[in-house]
Protein backbone atom coordinates (compact mmCIF):
# COMPACT_ATOMS: atom_id res chain seq x y z
CA UNK A 1 0.00 0.00 0.00
CA UNK A 2 1.35 3.35 -1.16
CA UNK A 3 2.08 5.61 1.96
CA UNK A 4 0.38 9.06 0.45
CA UNK A 5 1.92 12.47 1.18
CA UNK A 6 -0.20 15.08 0.07
CA UNK A 7 -2.91 16.23 -1.98
CA UNK A 8 -5.05 19.14 -3.05
CA UNK A 9 -7.22 19.05 -5.90
CA UNK A 10 -7.63 19.96 -9.39
CA UNK A 11 -9.98 20.30 -12.43
CA UNK A 12 -10.97 17.16 -14.25
CA UNK A 13 -10.38 17.88 -17.00
CA UNK A 14 -8.72 14.83 -19.28
CA UNK A 15 -5.61 15.12 -21.23
CA UNK A 16 -4.78 12.64 -24.09
CA UNK A 17 -1.65 12.64 -26.23
CA UNK A 18 -1.02 10.30 -28.90
CA UNK A 19 2.41 11.15 -29.20
CA UNK A 20 5.41 8.52 -29.47
CA UNK A 21 8.20 10.50 -27.73
CA UNK A 22 11.83 9.27 -27.03
CA UNK A 23 12.64 7.12 -24.48
CA UNK A 24 15.84 6.24 -23.27
CA UNK A 25 17.08 2.81 -24.10
CA UNK A 26 19.53 0.06 -22.69
CA UNK A 27 21.61 -2.20 -24.69
CA UNK A 28 20.24 -5.34 -25.93
CA UNK A 29 21.83 -7.94 -22.95
CA UNK A 30 22.36 -11.77 -24.03
CA UNK A 31 19.85 -14.04 -25.44
CA UNK A 32 19.33 -17.77 -23.80
CA UNK A 33 17.05 -20.65 -24.54
CA UNK A 34 15.07 -20.60 -21.73
CA UNK A 35 14.41 -16.39 -22.26
CA UNK A 36 12.56 -15.43 -25.29
CA UNK A 37 13.22 -12.79 -27.79
CA UNK A 38 12.54 -9.20 -26.17
CA UNK A 39 11.11 -7.95 -29.29
CA UNK A 40 8.22 -10.64 -28.33
CA UNK A 41 5.41 -10.23 -25.79
CA UNK A 42 5.28 -13.73 -24.94
CA UNK A 43 4.59 -14.87 -21.79
CA UNK A 44 7.08 -16.97 -19.37
CA UNK A 45 5.74 -21.10 -19.06
CA UNK A 46 4.95 -21.12 -15.60
CA UNK A 47 2.04 -18.47 -16.58
CA UNK A 48 0.84 -20.40 -19.33
CA UNK A 49 1.09 -24.29 -17.53
CA UNK A 50 0.12 -22.53 -14.47
CA UNK A 51 -3.01 -20.05 -15.51
CA UNK A 52 -5.77 -22.01 -13.50
CA UNK A 53 -3.38 -20.68 -10.45
CA UNK A 54 -2.28 -17.16 -9.37
CA UNK A 55 1.22 -17.10 -11.56
CA UNK A 56 0.93 -13.09 -11.77
CA UNK A 57 0.41 -10.55 -9.61
CA UNK A 58 -3.52 -9.83 -10.38
CA UNK A 59 -3.78 -13.81 -11.46
CA UNK A 60 -3.95 -12.68 -15.16
CA UNK A 61 -1.91 -10.30 -17.16
CA UNK A 62 -5.75 -7.73 -17.19
CA UNK A 63 -5.17 -7.79 -13.35
CA UNK A 64 -8.65 -9.74 -13.10
CA UNK A 65 -8.35 -10.28 -9.36
CA UNK A 66 -11.01 -13.14 -10.15
CA UNK A 67 -11.00 -17.12 -10.06
CA UNK A 68 -14.41 -18.02 -11.38
CA UNK A 69 -14.22 -21.94 -10.82
CA UNK A 70 -13.86 -22.23 -7.41
CA UNK A 71 -16.01 -24.02 -4.90
CA UNK A 72 -16.02 -21.29 -2.72
CA UNK A 73 -19.48 -19.56 -3.56
CA UNK A 74 -22.20 -18.35 -1.43
CA UNK A 75 -23.72 -21.30 -0.51
CA UNK A 76 -20.17 -22.20 1.17
CA UNK A 77 -18.74 -19.66 2.13
CA UNK A 78 -19.40 -20.23 5.77
CA UNK A 79 -17.16 -23.09 5.36
CA UNK A 80 -14.04 -21.21 5.07
CA UNK A 81 -11.78 -21.17 8.01
CA UNK A 82 -8.20 -20.80 8.86
CA UNK A 83 -5.91 -23.84 7.99
CA UNK A 84 -2.41 -22.17 8.76
CA UNK A 85 -0.76 -19.50 9.65
CA UNK A 86 3.10 -18.40 8.71
CA UNK A 87 4.70 -15.55 11.03
CA UNK A 88 6.50 -12.59 9.13
CA UNK A 89 8.08 -11.22 12.23
CA UNK A 90 8.89 -7.25 11.65
CA UNK A 91 7.08 -3.90 11.18
CA UNK A 92 7.35 -0.99 9.67
CA UNK A 93 4.47 2.54 9.16
CA UNK A 94 2.59 -0.37 7.48
CA UNK A 95 2.92 -3.33 8.86
CA UNK A 96 5.15 -5.88 7.46
CA UNK A 97 2.92 -7.30 4.62
CA UNK A 98 1.80 -4.96 1.57
CA UNK A 99 1.32 -7.29 -1.49
CA UNK A 100 -0.44 -10.30 -3.30
CA UNK A 101 1.21 -13.85 -3.05
CA UNK A 102 2.04 -15.69 -6.16
CA UNK A 103 0.43 -19.26 -5.61
CA UNK A 104 1.72 -21.34 -8.36
CA UNK A 105 2.38 -25.29 -8.63
CA UNK A 106 1.29 -26.18 -4.74
CA UNK A 107 3.64 -23.34 -3.49
CA UNK A 108 3.18 -19.69 -2.07
CA UNK A 109 5.64 -17.52 -2.83
CA UNK A 110 5.16 -13.58 -1.28
CA UNK A 111 7.46 -10.73 0.54
CA UNK A 112 7.27 -9.04 3.83
CA UNK A 113 8.14 -5.48 3.87
CA UNK A 114 11.90 -6.02 5.04
CA UNK A 115 12.63 -7.62 1.84
CA UNK A 116 12.62 -11.20 2.76
CA UNK A 117 10.80 -13.74 0.60
CA UNK A 118 9.23 -16.75 1.48
CA UNK A 119 8.18 -19.96 -0.81
CA UNK A 120 5.82 -21.95 1.42
CA UNK A 121 3.79 -25.41 0.48
CA UNK A 122 0.88 -24.35 -0.11
CA UNK A 123 -1.32 -27.52 1.60
CA UNK A 124 0.75 -27.07 4.54
CA UNK A 125 2.23 -23.69 5.02
CA UNK A 126 5.55 -24.92 5.87
CA UNK A 127 8.24 -23.25 5.05
CA UNK A 128 10.34 -25.19 1.64
CA UNK A 129 12.56 -21.80 1.88
CA UNK A 130 13.34 -18.02 2.45
CA UNK A 131 15.61 -15.24 1.59
CA UNK A 132 16.17 -13.37 4.21
CA UNK A 133 17.54 -9.72 3.13
CA UNK A 134 16.18 -7.65 5.74
CA UNK A 135 16.16 -4.40 4.32
CA UNK A 136 13.06 -2.17 4.61
CA UNK A 137 10.76 -1.08 1.92
CA UNK A 138 7.90 1.15 2.02
CA UNK A 139 5.61 -1.00 0.21
CA UNK A 140 3.64 -2.49 -1.50
CA UNK A 141 5.98 -4.89 -2.87
CA UNK A 142 6.19 -8.27 -4.21
CA UNK A 143 7.24 -11.22 -6.28
CA UNK A 144 7.22 -12.20 -9.99
CA UNK A 145 7.93 -15.56 -11.38
CA UNK A 146 9.10 -16.77 -14.77
CA UNK A 147 12.11 -18.65 -16.65
CA UNK A 148 12.54 -20.65 -13.40
CA UNK A 149 13.63 -17.28 -11.47
CA UNK A 150 11.75 -15.11 -9.09
CA UNK A 151 12.21 -11.38 -9.48
CA UNK A 152 11.73 -8.91 -6.24
CA UNK A 153 12.86 -5.55 -5.37
CA UNK A 154 16.07 -5.89 -2.92
CA UNK A 155 15.49 -2.89 -0.36
CA UNK A 156 14.77 0.39 -2.12
CA UNK A 157 17.60 0.30 -4.77
CA UNK A 158 17.62 -3.08 -6.35
CA UNK A 159 15.70 -5.60 -8.40
CA UNK A 160 17.24 -9.18 -7.99
CA UNK A 161 16.26 -12.28 -9.53
CA UNK A 162 16.13 -15.94 -6.89
CA UNK A 163 16.32 -19.05 -8.80
CA UNK A 164 12.55 -20.71 -7.48
CA UNK A 165 13.35 -23.50 -6.36
CA UNK A 166 16.17 -22.78 -3.72
CA UNK A 167 16.01 -18.86 -3.54
CA UNK A 168 19.54 -18.14 -4.15
CA UNK A 169 20.36 -14.95 -5.56
CA UNK A 170 21.34 -15.10 -9.25
CA UNK A 171 21.70 -11.27 -10.19
CA UNK A 172 20.76 -7.80 -9.08
CA UNK A 173 20.49 -4.71 -11.01
CA UNK A 174 20.44 -1.24 -9.76
CA UNK A 175 17.70 1.18 -11.35
CA UNK A 176 17.24 4.39 -8.74
CA UNK A 177 19.22 7.74 -9.94
CA UNK A 178 19.42 9.22 -5.88
CA UNK A 179 19.28 7.18 -2.63
CA UNK A 180 15.67 9.24 -2.26
CA UNK A 181 14.01 7.20 -5.28
CA UNK A 182 12.88 3.76 -4.10
CA UNK A 183 11.19 0.76 -5.51
CA UNK A 184 7.69 0.42 -4.01
CA UNK A 185 6.07 -2.25 -7.08
CA UNK A 186 5.37 -5.67 -7.34
CA UNK A 187 7.37 -6.72 -10.68
CA UNK A 188 5.64 -8.38 -13.85
CA UNK A 189 7.13 -10.26 -16.33
CA UNK A 190 6.29 -10.87 -19.78
CA UNK A 191 8.69 -11.44 -23.48
CA UNK A 192 11.74 -11.76 -21.60
CA UNK A 193 11.82 -9.03 -19.62
CA UNK A 194 11.05 -7.81 -15.62
CA UNK A 195 8.51 -4.34 -15.61
CA UNK A 196 9.77 -2.27 -12.75
CA UNK A 197 9.56 1.02 -11.87
CA UNK A 198 11.17 3.30 -9.38
CA UNK A 199 8.96 6.58 -7.16
CA UNK A 200 10.90 9.31 -5.41
CA UNK A 201 10.02 8.16 -2.72
CA UNK A 202 12.19 5.51 -0.16
CA UNK A 203 12.71 4.78 3.51
CA UNK A 204 15.55 7.62 3.02
CA UNK A 205 13.40 10.51 1.67
CA UNK A 206 10.48 11.70 0.46
CA UNK A 207 9.85 13.80 -3.11
CA UNK A 208 13.51 15.23 -3.00
CA UNK A 209 14.03 17.77 -5.66
CA UNK A 210 14.87 16.74 -9.27
CA UNK A 211 13.51 12.81 -8.28
CA UNK A 212 11.53 11.09 -10.53
CA UNK A 213 9.50 7.83 -11.24
CA UNK A 214 10.84 6.04 -13.96
CA UNK A 215 9.68 2.79 -15.33
CA UNK A 216 12.23 -0.12 -16.26
CA UNK A 217 12.36 -3.43 -18.53
CA UNK A 218 14.96 -5.38 -17.35
CA UNK A 219 16.50 -8.87 -19.17
CA UNK A 220 15.26 -11.22 -16.99
CA UNK A 221 18.03 -13.20 -17.94
CA UNK A 222 20.83 -10.83 -16.95
CA UNK A 223 19.42 -8.25 -15.11
CA UNK A 224 20.83 -5.54 -17.75
CA UNK A 225 18.49 -2.69 -18.41
CA UNK A 226 16.87 -3.19 -21.75
CA UNK A 227 14.57 0.36 -21.97
CA UNK A 228 13.14 2.50 -19.27
CA UNK A 229 10.96 5.44 -19.69
CA UNK A 230 10.54 8.94 -17.66
CA UNK A 231 7.54 9.00 -16.10
CA UNK A 232 8.42 12.70 -15.68
CA UNK A 233 8.55 14.63 -19.22
CA UNK A 234 11.74 16.74 -20.37
CA UNK A 235 15.21 17.31 -17.99
CA UNK A 236 14.04 20.20 -15.87
CA UNK A 237 11.58 18.65 -13.63
CA UNK A 238 8.68 20.78 -14.87
CA UNK A 239 11.17 24.08 -14.40
CA UNK A 240 12.62 23.68 -11.00
CA UNK A 241 14.35 20.27 -10.42
CA UNK A 242 15.62 21.88 -7.09
CA UNK A 243 12.30 22.08 -5.53
CA UNK A 244 10.06 19.52 -8.14
CA UNK A 245 9.75 16.05 -8.30
CA UNK A 246 7.13 13.09 -8.80
CA UNK A 247 5.92 10.68 -11.15
CA UNK A 248 6.44 6.70 -11.47
CA UNK A 249 4.27 3.42 -10.35
CA UNK A 250 3.13 1.74 -7.10
CA UNK A 251 1.28 -1.19 -8.97
CA UNK A 252 2.17 -3.90 -11.69
CA UNK A 253 0.69 -3.11 -15.14
CA UNK A 254 -1.61 -4.68 -17.30
CA UNK A 255 -0.43 -6.22 -20.49
CA UNK A 256 -1.92 -6.94 -23.94
CA UNK A 257 0.35 -10.07 -24.84
CA UNK A 258 -1.65 -10.07 -28.23
CA UNK A 259 -0.71 -6.64 -29.15
CA UNK A 260 2.45 -5.92 -27.28
CA UNK A 261 1.17 -2.89 -25.27
CA UNK A 262 1.72 -2.48 -21.29
CA UNK A 263 -0.75 -0.33 -19.89
CA UNK A 264 0.94 1.57 -17.13
CA UNK A 265 -1.09 4.33 -14.35
CA UNK A 266 1.64 6.63 -12.75
CA UNK A 267 1.77 8.87 -9.84
CA UNK A 268 1.57 12.39 -8.34
CA UNK A 269 3.48 15.38 -8.75
CA UNK A 270 5.33 17.10 -6.33
CA UNK A 271 5.57 19.67 -3.44
CA UNK A 272 1.64 19.46 -2.86
CA UNK A 273 0.36 21.34 -2.56
CA UNK A 274 2.78 23.73 -2.68
CA UNK A 275 5.60 25.48 -0.24
CA UNK A 276 6.06 29.00 1.55
CA UNK A 277 7.53 30.43 -1.56
CA UNK A 278 5.26 28.12 -4.15
CA UNK A 279 2.24 27.59 -3.33
CA UNK A 280 -0.77 25.56 -4.95
CA UNK A 281 2.00 23.94 -6.99
CA UNK A 282 3.10 27.22 -8.50
CA UNK A 283 6.72 25.40 -8.61
CA UNK A 284 5.69 22.74 -11.11
CA UNK A 285 3.16 25.13 -14.05
CA UNK A 286 1.37 23.24 -16.42
CA UNK A 287 -0.15 19.71 -16.20
CA UNK A 288 3.55 18.10 -15.44
CA UNK A 289 3.36 15.42 -17.73
CA UNK A 290 2.95 12.20 -17.21
CA UNK A 291 1.30 12.41 -13.94
CA UNK A 292 -1.15 10.76 -12.87
CA UNK A 293 -1.89 9.17 -16.13
CA UNK A 294 -2.44 6.27 -17.70
CA UNK A 295 0.04 5.14 -20.01
CA UNK A 296 0.14 2.59 -23.58
CA UNK A 297 3.70 1.49 -23.83
CA UNK A 298 5.44 -0.97 -26.41
CA UNK A 299 6.18 -3.52 -24.27
CA UNK A 300 9.35 -4.66 -26.34
CA UNK A 301 11.06 -0.70 -26.71
CA UNK A 302 9.21 1.21 -24.12
CA UNK A 303 7.91 3.40 -26.72
CA UNK A 304 5.18 6.03 -25.33
CA UNK A 305 1.54 5.05 -27.92
CA UNK A 306 -0.29 7.14 -26.12
CA UNK A 307 -1.78 8.95 -22.63
CA UNK A 308 -4.13 10.21 -20.78
CA UNK A 309 -3.83 12.20 -17.85
CA UNK A 310 -6.74 12.30 -15.43
CA UNK A 311 -5.61 15.55 -13.20
CA UNK A 312 -3.36 17.82 -15.15
CA UNK A 313 -1.29 20.01 -12.24
CA UNK A 314 -2.44 17.72 -9.22
CA UNK A 315 -2.29 19.50 -6.06
CA UNK A 316 -4.21 17.13 -3.98
CA UNK A 317 -2.22 13.80 -4.50
CA UNK A 318 -4.56 12.31 -7.24
CA UNK A 319 -2.68 8.93 -8.27
CA UNK A 320 -3.71 6.99 -11.02
CA UNK A 321 -2.03 4.27 -10.23
CA UNK A 322 -4.32 0.93 -11.14
CA UNK A 323 -4.55 -0.30 -14.38
CA UNK A 324 -7.08 -3.60 -15.36
CA UNK A 325 -8.35 -4.59 -18.53
CA UNK A 326 -12.33 -5.62 -19.11
CA UNK A 327 -13.68 -7.34 -21.25
CA UNK A 328 -17.29 -6.10 -22.31
CA UNK A 329 -19.83 -6.68 -24.79
CA UNK A 330 -21.82 -3.43 -26.18
CA UNK A 331 -24.51 -3.75 -28.66
CA UNK A 332 -23.53 -7.28 -29.44
CA UNK A 333 -20.16 -6.64 -30.26
CA UNK A 334 -17.10 -7.71 -27.82
CA UNK A 335 -14.40 -4.99 -26.92
CA UNK A 336 -11.79 -4.38 -24.46
CA UNK A 337 -11.66 -1.43 -21.90
CA UNK A 338 -8.83 -0.51 -20.29
CA UNK A 339 -9.52 0.56 -16.80
CA UNK A 340 -7.66 3.29 -14.79
CA UNK A 341 -8.49 4.19 -10.88
CA UNK A 342 -6.63 5.42 -7.75
CA UNK A 343 -6.61 7.78 -4.95
CA UNK A 344 -8.91 10.27 -7.52
CA UNK A 345 -11.89 8.60 -6.47
CA UNK A 346 -12.68 8.05 -10.10
CA UNK A 347 -12.81 5.21 -12.11
CA UNK A 348 -12.01 5.74 -15.71
CA UNK A 349 -12.89 3.52 -19.03
CA UNK A 350 -10.78 4.20 -21.59
CA UNK A 351 -10.30 3.04 -25.50
CA UNK A 352 -7.21 0.74 -25.95
CA UNK A 353 -6.36 1.57 -29.21
CA UNK A 354 -6.05 5.22 -28.55
CA UNK A 355 -6.86 6.52 -25.12
CA UNK A 356 -9.97 8.34 -25.49
CA UNK A 357 -11.69 8.35 -22.08
CA UNK A 358 -14.97 6.34 -22.68
CA UNK A 359 -16.35 7.37 -19.35
CA UNK A 360 -14.98 8.02 -16.02
CA UNK A 361 -17.23 7.70 -13.07
CA UNK A 362 -16.68 9.30 -9.32
CA UNK A 363 -16.81 6.44 -6.33
CA UNK A 364 -16.67 7.71 -2.69
CA UNK A 365 -16.97 10.66 -0.48
CA UNK A 366 -15.93 13.94 -2.67
CA UNK A 367 -15.53 17.19 -0.95
CA UNK A 368 -13.21 20.24 -2.12
CA UNK A 369 -11.23 17.88 -4.48
CA UNK A 370 -12.12 19.98 -7.57
CA UNK A 371 -10.50 23.36 -6.05
CA UNK A 372 -7.69 25.00 -8.24
CA UNK A 373 -6.37 26.17 -5.43
CA UNK A 374 -6.25 26.78 -1.60
CA UNK A 375 -6.93 29.89 0.27
CA UNK A 376 -6.50 28.32 3.78
CA UNK A 377 -6.54 25.02 5.82
CA UNK A 378 -9.04 23.21 3.72
CA UNK A 379 -10.53 19.83 4.67
CA UNK A 380 -10.08 17.21 1.39
CA UNK A 381 -11.63 14.43 0.16
CA UNK A 382 -9.96 12.20 -1.01
CA UNK A 383 -7.62 12.80 1.28
CA UNK A 384 -4.08 11.51 0.74
CA UNK A 385 -4.75 8.18 1.41
CA UNK A 386 -8.31 8.05 0.11
CA UNK A 387 -9.97 7.12 -2.65
CA UNK A 388 -9.36 3.88 -4.43
CA UNK A 389 -6.01 3.22 -2.96
CA UNK A 390 -5.59 -0.55 -3.41
CA UNK A 391 -6.16 -2.75 -6.68
CA UNK A 392 -9.84 -3.53 -8.20
CA UNK A 393 -10.95 -6.49 -9.80
CA UNK A 394 -12.67 -7.35 -12.78
CA UNK A 395 -14.91 -10.17 -13.92
CA UNK A 396 -17.87 -10.52 -16.65
CA UNK A 397 -17.86 -7.43 -17.99
CA UNK A 398 -18.17 -5.87 -14.21
CA UNK A 399 -15.16 -3.56 -11.97
CA UNK A 400 -15.14 -3.83 -8.38
CA UNK A 401 -13.10 -1.37 -6.81
CA UNK A 402 -12.90 -0.50 -2.85
CA UNK A 403 -13.15 3.13 -1.59
CA UNK A 404 -11.59 4.48 1.27
CA UNK A 405 -13.07 7.47 2.16
CA UNK A 406 -10.26 9.70 4.62
CA UNK A 407 -9.94 13.19 4.77
CA UNK A 408 -7.01 15.15 4.80
CA UNK A 409 -6.64 18.55 5.80
CA UNK A 410 -4.43 20.37 3.04
CA UNK A 411 -2.82 24.23 3.46
CA UNK A 412 -1.89 26.15 -0.16
CA UNK A 413 1.62 27.08 1.49
CA UNK A 414 2.27 23.84 3.36
CA UNK A 415 3.84 20.45 1.69
CA UNK A 416 1.82 17.81 3.31
CA UNK A 417 3.34 14.41 3.90
CA UNK A 418 1.29 12.06 6.30
CA UNK A 419 -2.43 13.11 7.78
CA UNK A 420 -5.30 11.45 6.02
CA UNK A 421 -7.76 10.46 9.07
CA UNK A 422 -8.68 7.07 8.86
CA UNK A 423 -11.74 5.79 10.56
CA UNK A 424 -13.62 8.87 10.17
CA UNK A 425 -16.06 7.37 7.57
CA UNK A 426 -17.00 3.72 6.54
CA UNK A 427 -15.50 2.62 3.29
CA UNK A 428 -17.09 1.30 0.15
CA UNK A 429 -17.26 -1.32 -2.13
CA UNK A 430 -18.16 -0.50 -5.48
CA UNK A 431 -19.42 -2.35 -8.62
CA UNK A 432 -19.28 -0.54 -11.42
CA UNK A 433 -20.21 -1.73 -15.51
CA UNK A 434 -17.30 -2.00 -17.92
CA UNK A 435 -18.82 -0.69 -20.89
CA UNK A 436 -20.60 2.17 -19.87
CA UNK A 437 -19.18 3.26 -15.77
CA UNK A 438 -22.79 2.80 -14.89
CA UNK A 439 -22.80 2.44 -10.92
CA UNK A 440 -24.60 -1.17 -10.13
CA UNK A 441 -24.44 -1.07 -6.72
CA UNK A 442 -22.44 0.93 -3.29
CA UNK A 443 -21.79 -1.06 -0.11
CA UNK A 444 -20.89 0.68 2.58
CA UNK A 445 -18.90 -0.92 5.21
CA UNK A 446 -16.96 -0.41 8.10
CA UNK A 447 -13.88 0.19 7.73
CA UNK A 448 -11.24 1.28 5.22
CA UNK A 449 -10.78 -0.84 2.70
CA UNK A 450 -6.80 -1.46 2.27
CA UNK A 451 -7.27 -4.79 1.47
CA UNK A 452 -8.18 -4.45 -2.01
CA UNK A 453 -10.37 -6.45 -3.70
CA UNK A 454 -10.89 -10.04 -5.07
CA UNK A 455 -13.97 -12.02 -6.93
CA UNK A 456 -14.49 -15.72 -6.38
CA UNK A 457 -17.09 -17.27 -8.55
CA UNK A 458 -20.20 -14.92 -7.06
CA UNK A 459 -18.35 -13.37 -4.11
CA UNK A 460 -16.45 -10.01 -3.63
CA UNK A 461 -14.24 -10.10 -1.30
CA UNK A 462 -12.28 -7.47 0.46
CA UNK A 463 -10.40 -6.54 3.54
CA UNK A 464 -10.12 -3.72 5.85
CA UNK A 465 -7.24 -1.80 8.02
CA UNK A 466 -9.47 -2.69 11.53
CA UNK A 467 -8.87 -6.51 10.42
CA UNK A 468 -12.21 -7.33 9.01
CA UNK A 469 -12.68 -9.22 5.94
CA UNK A 470 -15.65 -9.32 4.33
CA UNK A 471 -17.36 -10.98 1.08
CA UNK A 472 -20.44 -9.29 -0.22
CA UNK A 473 -22.80 -11.16 -3.20
CA UNK A 474 -21.38 -9.80 -6.42
CA UNK A 475 -24.45 -8.96 -7.79
CA UNK A 476 -26.30 -7.33 -4.85
CA UNK A 477 -23.42 -6.10 -2.95
CA UNK A 478 -25.53 -7.93 0.45
CA UNK A 479 -22.56 -9.01 2.93
CA UNK A 480 -22.54 -12.36 3.99
CA UNK A 481 -19.81 -13.19 5.28
CA UNK A 482 -17.74 -11.55 7.81
CA UNK A 483 -14.00 -13.02 9.65
CA UNK A 484 -12.06 -10.80 12.16
CA UNK A 485 -8.09 -11.48 11.42
CA UNK A 486 -5.71 -11.43 13.59
CA UNK A 487 -5.04 -7.73 12.91
CA UNK A 488 -5.49 -4.81 10.14
CA UNK A 489 -5.09 -5.84 6.65
CA UNK A 490 -3.34 -3.47 4.00
CA UNK A 491 -2.48 -6.73 2.00
CA UNK A 492 -4.29 -8.13 -1.34
CA UNK A 493 -5.39 -12.34 -1.21
CA UNK A 494 -4.76 -14.75 -3.93
CA UNK A 495 -6.93 -17.34 -4.29
CA UNK A 496 -6.50 -21.16 -5.94
CA UNK A 497 -9.08 -24.10 -6.05
CA UNK A 498 -11.08 -23.97 -2.11
CA UNK A 499 -8.69 -21.89 -0.96
CA UNK A 500 -7.79 -18.39 0.05
CA UNK A 501 -4.31 -16.68 1.10
CA UNK A 502 -4.47 -12.98 3.04
CA UNK A 503 -1.46 -10.84 4.12
CA UNK A 504 -2.21 -9.45 7.35
CA UNK A 505 0.18 -7.09 8.16
CA UNK A 506 -0.90 -5.34 11.20
CA UNK A 507 -1.22 -8.45 13.13
CA UNK A 508 1.27 -9.50 16.13
CA UNK A 509 3.47 -11.27 14.17
CA UNK A 510 2.38 -9.76 11.27
CA UNK A 511 0.98 -12.91 9.27
CA UNK A 512 -0.13 -14.47 5.70
CA UNK A 513 -3.35 -16.33 7.03
CA UNK A 514 -4.59 -19.15 4.36
CA UNK A 515 -8.45 -20.27 4.39
CA UNK A 516 -9.84 -23.05 2.48
CA UNK A 517 -13.50 -25.03 2.85
CA UNK A 518 -14.06 -27.37 5.51
CA UNK A 519 -15.80 -30.65 6.02
CA UNK A 520 -18.75 -30.51 3.66
CA UNK A 521 -17.31 -27.39 1.50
Amino acid sequence: MKPSLASAAVGQLALAGLLALACSSGGNGSETNSTPARDTAEPPPEVVEFAEDWPLPGRDYANSRAVLDSPISRDTVEQLEVVWTHAMPGFGSFGNAATTPLIVDEVVYLQDLSSNVHALDRETGEVLWQEEYGLPQIGPNGVALGWGKLFVAKGSEEIAALDAGTGEELWSTSIVASETDGIDIQPTVIGGLVLASTVPISVDGLFQGGDRGVIHALDAETGEVVWKFDTVAGDDVWGNPEINAGGGAWYPPAVDPDSGVVYWGTANPAPFPGTAEYPNGSSRPGPNLYTDSVLALDVGTGELLWYQQATPHDLFDRDLVLVAIADVETGGASHRVVIGTGKLGRVIGHDPASGEVLWDTPVGRHDNDDLEELDGPTDVLPGTFGGVITPPAVAEGVVYVAVVNAPTTLEPDVEALWGSRLGTYPGQVVAIDAADGEVLWDRQIDGDPLGGVLVVNDLVFTGTYRGRIYALDRRTGEIVWQFDAPGGINGSPAAVGDMVVWPVGMADPPSLVAFRLGAGG
